[in-house]
């Protein structure tokens, strides 16, 4: 016997869409706006809950400025004749951009470690199998992971009398937009590499053998400048580099140093100093293709 197909009414189509809290059907794209918020502040809360997490991400930075900068302030004060960069500024005031670099680096690239937690306990399921599009998964996480990176990046501003750093309010404003591009970029990039990720194990390795090539090759601890041809090209491959630079840039302005002298530390492209648009630019680019990347990771189904 032939079997009628009958053609699926308003009211059947509204029957399998989302409901909204109020309990009205909403539609693929409002659900997913919802779900984007939803995994954006259940990140942050997490983050909030766990003080001994934000004490302890503050230890690293902390020795970091204190004692490898104060040790090394003074060793390049007695071999130079009293200061760092042609004698304009201390070491410590050099080494602060890139701190805040680390700190957001290291804090963006393990945020990705709760999608490999979340798949190993099954909430990650849940999501993946609920009425949204995917890319609202790797949005809302890079947008959480971007969120406490920045908390923890204005949590070091504060520190800028420890390296001997003036901050005006100009430079504050400057460096907000500076610093949220860097965190969103490294994030991305940390959501993108996790969403494909089994275990926490695998993440771990993985990220340890990123994050010190890219911490080291950044600027973040010494100028960019004189360096072997090999070098110097692999540092201009480094995303944090087009972040550490001009983050740099702008405190040391706002302090006082001479723009000849802190051009003269950071990238540079034959021999002219990159400008701060342009480097973020590059940021911003990074950033978009590897949530692009990280969707993708999403869409496919496990």
């Amino acid at each position: 016997m032939a079997t009628v197909q009958i053609p699926p009414t308003e009211t059947s189509r509204a029957a399998t869409r989302p409901l909204a809290p109020s309990g009205r059907p909403t539609s693929l794209r409002g659900a997913s706006l919802r779900a984007v918020y939803i995994i954006w502040y259940r990140d942050v809360v997490r983050y909030s809950r766990d003080r001994f997490r934000l004490v302890a991400s503050l230890a690293q930075p902390l020795l970091y400025l204190v004692i490898f900068g104060t040790g090394l302030s003074s060793s390049l004060g007695g071999a130079r004749g009293g200061g760092f960069g042609g004698g304009l500024l201390d070491y410590k005031q050099f080494l602060y951009g890139g701190i805040i670099g680390m700190s957001i680096l290291f804090i963006a690239i393990f945020s990705g470690m709760s999608i490999v937690w979340d798949r190993e306990f099954g909430f990650l399921k849940e999501i993946l199998v609920a009425p949204i599009n995917r890319s609202a998964v790797a949005i809302g996480k890079t947008l959480g992971g971007a969120t406490q990176a920045m908390v923890q990046g204005l949590i070091l501003l504060f520190l800028a009398p420890v390296a001997g750093v003036k901050l005006t309010p100009i430079s504050v404003l400057e460096l907000l937009p500076l610093m949220f591009l860097v965190c969103f970029s490294l994030t991305a990039m940390g959501v993108a590499l996790a969403s494909r990720m089994r275990s926490m194990q695998g993440f771990q390795g993985v990220m340890n053998f990123l994050m010190m090539p890219i911490f080291f090759l950044s600027g973040a601890l010494f100028p960019l400048r004189g360096l072997p041809a090999w070098m110097d090209a692999l540092t201009h491959l480094d995303p944090l580099a087009y972040g550490v630079d001009p983050i740099r840039k702008v405190i040391l302005r706002g302090s006082g140093v001479p723009t000849i002298v802190t051009d003269g530390l950071g990238l540079s492209f034959n021999g002219q100093p990159i400008p701060i648009p342009v480097e973020a630019a590059v940021v911003l680019a990074f950033g978009l293709v590897m949530l692009a990347i990280a969707i993708r990771n999403f869409r496919v189904r496990d």
